[in-house]
């Protein structure tokens, strides 16, 4: 996501994507990879904390710093190493007492396996996700549902018991 196009759609919304600690920008790998999904406001709030001291740097940068308008980047506005970023994400994960993760699965499959846990319903996990069906998301993340079965069968059991009493 581009820093500037927060708020764009999403088919004048560049991505990007590392392969081989190279980083690529330009338009999604195909037309279905483009999609609108909503940030909430913590994130937005963040977000916008983030570009106002990027723009700091920016101004302290002076004719060095690169016009590519990212939302990550180091202190001149090039685009961060795909290698940096992974080593210092599993960094943190390591000072926070996780397991290391690589920024994929730390931010798509933790925040899916978060989605699911609260009880988002796995269509919009599917959809926000970009998976094109259903059953994709489902073999990837049932482990976590199975987790919730008992949790539902006390919670159906309770509205029946509720609802007859």
């Amino acid at each position: 996501m581009l820093i500037s196009r927060l708020d764009a759609s999403p088919s004048s919304t560049p991505s990007s994507r590392s392969k081989a600690n190279r980083l690529r920008t330009g338009e999604t790998k195909n037309r279905g990879s483009r999609r609108v999904i909503a940030i909430d406001t913590g994130t937005i709030a963040a977000l916008r904390e983030h570009r106002r001291r990027q723009n700091e740097e920016r101004l302290m940068a002076g004719d060095a710093w690169a016009t590519l308008d990212l939302v990550f980047t180091n202190a001149i506005g090039d685009p961060v190493n795909p290698a940096t970023f992974t080593r210092w994400t599993k960094q943190q994960a390591t000072q926070a007492g996780v397991p290391p993760l690589t920024p994929h699965d730390a931010a798509r499959h933790g925040w899916a396996t978060l989605a699911l846990t609260a009880g988002v319903p796995p269509k919009v996990v599917q959809e926000r996700l970009g998976h094109s069906s259903i059953s994709i998301t489902m073999d990837r993340y049932s482990h976590v549902i199975e987790g919730m079965d008992r949790a539902a069968a006390e919670a159906v059991a309770a509205l029946i018991e509720h609802s007859s009493g």
